[in-house]
């Protein structure tokens, strides 16, 4: 050494530690603790350079502190490499002498480093403080083993020490150090790790180290024996051997008796972990454990005194155990198989039970029933049966065999009994809740949710489906293990949210909405819009907050605005969600949008067809305010959907939900209509569209029409009698698929002036009445009704040739059923109709055989006893033949002034002036004149006015004064308030009445001598 020059060992030692730093901090086990040496390594190499710029102490001491550095980093570097590519099992069971290996070479690194600097402190000292502090963090260093880590070598090393050989501490012991390491627990990675463990325990033999030997040999031999370290191809020769072994025992055998060395000496049992005493007695560790705590220290079996109460594992008596155990596993394995394929329930059932035992007793059995072929038998029968119980015990079965066993799981996924546990969800509750327990064990791994398996199950529509349908049952337990399953679902697949809530779950879709990203708020809002929602739907989504977030994204960009748009028309339809619209603010954000300038045609739809919902309900106008809850002016909402019209490019699907939103508007309250008619003149705008060539725009233009006729009606006559415009309003009126447009027509048609004859005259030659008389045979009530006022036009007492071509159309037996209708109106204006014809009927009476007495006819002719004469329905319009009287008699009670006023104009056809005693007559025998005095007790002032006006032409007779006087009096008085002077038309016309009353009056006094003076 003295011979090389100090220079140049310190550059071979500058390369080294910088050569070692590099390795150290790529360890990958216990990478904090190589991790802090490889920094110091780093720190030191500055100090070594700055030693090779400045003229080197040539001294002893510095030549050994050198020497004793270069050694030490040797040291460091062979460190480094013995654990660099080590199997990671191993790295576990070593870290703690790793740790401590790692730090006692950073701590003589940190010695060497003083030494070093004590010998060329001149030379140093221009970074004498940072070597300083350097060598004395490396002399005090400290590193710790991961708690965790420690934890499980503790727990290993115990479990060595206590013999613990059993499955399900293996099982534990493999899953913890794998997940300790970093290494997944499937079969062919635990594979691949315990061969790298062997190669250390054949090392160490090499090494002749016989404890750590011994060490390594008892950790291989207990994780060997866990599930994921079996080699199938292993586990089915093993099982073959066994099997040859048995097929001595006949077929019926199901248990082969123990040898009687098999039994524990103290409790009689067979041994799972015999250990031998001194004496050579075998009892079971835990038995004699218990025996030798509770202070015996005798032999069970000879009960000679123990001097030594040590005892040790009996390793090849247990191997003799197990493989009488194993024997007799696949004894029953071919019994169950059996009994399985026998087809008998009950067999089936017990096959079943005791195969759940068997698995639990020992997990070998799984793989070894898997290698007979016993679940593709359960599969079949599950897909197969009809036993309900059967079917639960099998789904219990394969859950216990694919409990913790990845490869069961595996095999189990692809074959058919997949497919059979997703039907199995959606059978009656004690079936599905065993199918989602076992579905959800199939979806973990060891280290929880198997992602691939997860993506199959999504690709299952139907398994969704019956997921959602287990979340919202009954039964609590498939409740929580469905909602598990479906939230990792959702979260593999954005898609299944979709599908969830087309199942009836919104939960997630709500939540992705109102505050999910935005592509994520996208496709939900599409879905949203595609689906199929009653109202119950539309009013939870609208509860859980949508719409405001909604209305937000229309702030997006196109694509957001369309979507949630969209989707506010869906939602609008639902009326609980209209309230909530309103209190957001939702009409004036509406209208702002869809009037504001530049704005896209779809969106513009979209906008109009949110006001027509909100406005469908007949008290729409309560959800057009602002967020405060003020009424909005409408005004400008009704012009500028006009304006939409009014524009010349505007397509078909902007004319149709404008025109429905206008509609529904204008129905809100007839100022509105004023408006649009006179304001903005919409009449005009909307007559054009009856030639528009979309049907749906031409049925809302006559609803349109219908409203606007009551303030504008010339302006439709005129349009009207143009060519061909009449016909299309006929057609209306026999539209058979649209009752609301055979309803507008029909009140288009009432509005309009009856003085229009040329109009009447037009519509004849059209067969419009024959068109307006089928509704009144087909149509809704409403129809009916505007069509009972469309033919005051026809009956005007002014044309008799058409009221003459109206009756001969069938109408008036229609009209005169009318008057039994539940509608008020329609029954006012059919007594008002059956008035209008009556009032011709005298006139077109057939005289010519009446007499001068009308109580005497000529023997075989039937007289009217109203009219005098011949009279028909076609020819003189008699109500009487008609049958109408009682029915408008029966008008008279009730107190319905509507209904009553039209009755009683009608029946004062019947009293002519000319004949007033027949008249009153046929009302007398009709019941009707006391209906009619009752009127001058609760009627309105201009219905009483009417009866009085009836009643003076009545009273015309005296024998109805005879009958009626002395009630009329008393009523009449009660009007007049016996002062006939006073003004007033109802009291002169009372004090008129009362005035016939008086001329026929038998009493020789009158009651008001006033009548007399005058």
């Amino acid at each position: 050494m003295e011979l090389i020059p100090i220079g140049t060992i310190l550059a071979v030692l500058t390369n080294q530690v910088i050569k070692t730093a590099h390795a150290a901090k790529d360890v990958v086990f216990e990478k904090e603790s190589f991790k802090v040496l490889a920094k110091h390594l780093f720190d030191i190499e500055p100090v070594l350079k700055e030693l090779q710029c400045q003229e080197l102490n040539e001294s002893q001491a510095a030549r050994l502190a050198l020497e004793s550095l270069e050694a030490d980093v040797k040291k460091a570097n062979n460190l480094v490499e013995k654990y660099k590519n080590k199997s990671r099992f191993y790295l576990l069971l070593k870290c703690r002498n790793i740790v401590k290996e790692v730090q006692d070479v950073t701590r003589d690194i940190g010695r060497s480093l003083a030494s070093l600097s004590l010998a060329n402190t001149e030379v140093l000292s221009r970074i004498s403080d940072q070597v300083n502090r350097l060598q004395n963090e490396m002399q005090r260093v400290e590193f710790e083993t991961s708690h965790s880590q420690l934890k499980i070598v503790d727990k290993l090393d115990q479990g060595l020490r206590d013999h613990k050989l059993d499955q399900a501490f293996a099982n534990d012991m493999l899953e913890e150090i794998a997940r300790a390491v970093g290494v997944p627990v499937e079969p062919s990675e635990i594979s691949k790790e315990l061969a790298d463990f062997r190669k250390e325990k054949e090392e160490a033999e090499n090494r002749k180290e016989r404890s750590e030997v011994f060490f390594l040999a008892q950790v291989i031999e207990l994780l060997s024996r866990a599930d994921a370290a079996r080699d199938y191809e292993e586990v089915k020769k093993q099982y073959n051997q066994r099997v040859q072994a048995i097929e001595r025992y006949d077929s019926r055998e199901e248990y082969i008796e123990p040898l009687n060395s098999f039994l524990c000496r103290i409790n009689g049992a067979v041994m799972v972990d015999p250990v031998s005493l001194c004496t050579g007695t075998t009892c079971e560790r835990a038995a004699i454990s218990t025996w030798f705590e509770s202070g015996k220290r005798t032999d069970p079996e000879t009960r000679e005194v123990l001097e030594d109460t040590s005892f040790l594992p009996n390793l090849p008596l247990r191997q003799s155990i197990e493989e009488w155990r194993e024997l007799n596993y696949c004894l029953q394995i071919r019994s169950f198989k059996v009994k399985l394929l026998s087809g008998d329930d009950t067999s089936i059932e017990e096959a079943l039970n005791q195969l759940q035992y068997l698995m639990r007793e020992n997990s070998i059995n799984k793989d070894w029933i898997y290698v007979e072929g016993l679940p593709d038998i359960i599969i079949d029968i599950l897909g197969s049966s009809h036993n309900k119980h059967v079917k639960k015990i099998i789904l219990s079965t394969l859950k216990v065999f694919v409990e913790g066993h990845a490869r069961n799981k595996e095999k189990f996924v692809e074959s058919q009994g997949w497919d059979h546990i997703i039907r199995c969800l959606g059978r009656d509750s004690t079936i599905s809740k065993v199918a989602v327990e076992l579905l959800y064990e199939l979806l973990q791994d060891r280290s929880g949710w198997n992602v691939s398996v997860c993506r199959k199950l999504s690709q299952q529509c139907s398994a969704i489906i019956f997921l959602v349908t287990l979340l919202k049952g009954s039964v609590q337990e498939s409740s929580q293990i469905a909602e598990k399953i479906l939230l990792k679902l959702l979260d593999i697949d954005e898609e299944n949210i979709s599908l969830a809530a087309k199942a009836g779950w919104y939960k997630p879709l709500i939540d992705r909405i109102v505050q999910g990203p935005e592509s994520s708020r996208l496709s939900m809002v599409k879905t949203v819009v595609n689906m199929e929602l009653v109202d119950s739907n539309l009013k939870l989504l609208g509860e859980e907050g949508v719409i405001p977030s909604l209305m937000e994204m229309v702030s997006g960009n196109f694509e957001s605005k369309e979507l949630s748009l969209s989707a506010l028309v869906k939602l609008s339809g639902c009326r609980a969600n209209k309230e909530l619209f309103a209190a957001s603010g939702g009409v004036p954000f509406v209208k702002n949008l869809m009037f504001s300038q530049n704005l896209r045609t779809i969106l513009v739809v979209k906008c109009c067809e949110i006001l027509e919902k909100l406005s469908s309900d007949d008290d729409g106008i309560r959800y057009f305010v602002d967020e405060r809850g003020n009424q909005l002016d409408l005004e400008p909402i009704v012009s500028n959907l006009l304006a939409l019209l009014q524009n010349p490019h505007s397509a078909h699907n902007v004319r149709r939900p404008a025109l429905r939103a206008l509609l529904k508007i204008c129905k809100f309250e007839a100022g509105l209509v004023k408006i649009a008619v006179l304001t903005v003149k919409g009449v005009s705008l909307v007559l054009p569209l009856l030639d528009d060539s979309d049907s749906e725009i031409r049925e809302i233009a006559i609803n349109l029409l219908f409203l606007f006729s009551q303030h504008e009606p010339e302006g439709v006559v005129e349009y009207l009698l143009k060519p061909r415009r009449l016909e299309a309003l006929v057609g209306f009126l026999e539209n058979e698929d649209n009752d609301d447009v055979k309803m507008a027509a029909a009140g288009l048609l009432a509005n309009l002036p009856k003085s229009e004859t040329s109009l009447t005259e037009k519509l004849i030659e059209l067969n419009g009445h024959t068109a307006i008389i089928n509704i009144l045979r087909n149509g809704t009530m409403e129809a009916k009704e505007n069509a009972l006022s469309a033919l005051f036009r026809f009956t005007d007492p002014a044309n008799e040739e058409s009221q003459h071509i109206l009756v001969e159309a069938g109408a008036y037996p229609l009209i005169v059923n009318f008057l039994k209708a539940s509608s008020v109106t329609a029954k006012a204006r059919a007594a008002a109709l059956i008035g209008n014809l009556s009032t011709n009927s005298q006139k077109l009476t057939d005289d010519s055989k009446s007499v001068s007495c009308w109580c005497f006819k000529p023997s075989g002719i039937p007289l009217c006893p109203a009219h005098g004469g011949i009279c028909s329905i076609t020819s003189s319009f008699c109500l009487l033949e008609a049958n109408a009287l009682p029915d408008l008699v029966k008008l008279l009670h009730g107190e319905v002034h509507e209904t009553a006023y039209e009755a009683i104009q009608t029946l004062s056809t019947l009293v002519h002036e000319n004949f007033p005693q027949r008249g009153a007559n046929v009302l007398h025998e009709a019941d009707a004149i006391k209906p009619i005095l009752d009127i001058l007790n609760w009627g309105t002032t201009s219905l009483k006015e009417e009866a009085l006006g009836l009643l003076e032409k009545v009273f015309g007779s005296r024998e109805m004064v005879d009958n009626y006087g002395t009630t009329a009096r008393f009523l009449l008085v009660g009007i007049t308030g016996g002062n006939v002077q006073t003004a007033g038309c109802l009291t002169r016309k009372a004090a008129r009445v009362l005035s016939l009353l008086e001329r026929y009056s038998r009493s020789s006094t009158s009651l008001f001598p006033a009548l007399h003076s005058s």
